[in-house]
């Protein structure tokens, strides 16, 4: 949810989107934050942020939610997570970073898949990069690169 706010932040997000474009069909999309938050509830919040992200799902997209709560894997585990998706034919792999307060109930029940980056909490801004270049980094592991080193 919103844009990328932090110049040094937005400027890494070409960059890793350039490096995966020799793996797969990589995509960024950033949705319009809420106005007035102020005034919402934490609930009423996370149901409008679902809404918005749920319009833009298409049926056959399968679903992973960056979650706190979520499995966590190693970087190699994160590489095997996606040559088991790319095994069963998934076409459109999704991940979903939430807003502040996370999901809501809707976009939890859509979701195949939640994954958790760290028991530590992330700006939504840095977990994006975080995110893109654990992609990468994956994308490398599963193609031998010397990017990942163990």
């Amino acid at each position: 949810m919103g844009k990328t706010n932090h110049v040094a932040l937005r400027d890494w997000l070409p960059e890793y989107q350039k490096r995966l474009s020799h793996y797969v069909r990589f995509e960024w999309t950033e949705l319009p934050e809420l106005k007035n938050t102020k005034n919402l509830r934490e609930a009423t919040q996370k149901e409008e942020e679902g809404k918005r992200v749920l319009k833009q799902l298409n049926p056959q997209d399968t679903l992973v939610l960056l979650d706190e709560k979520g499995s966590q894997h190693s970087s190699k585990g994160f590489a095997d997570f996606l040559q088991k998706r790319m095994n069963a034919g998934t076409k459109n792999l999704v991940f979903i970073i939430g807003g502040p307060y996370g999901f809501s109930a809707e976009v939890y029940a859509r979701a195949q898949y939640k994954i958790s980056l760290s028991t530590m909490t992330f700006s939504h801004q840095m977990v994006r990069i975080f995110v893109a270049e654990q992609l990468y980094r994956a994308f490398s592991i599963l193609n031998n690169e010397p990017y990942h080193h163990e």
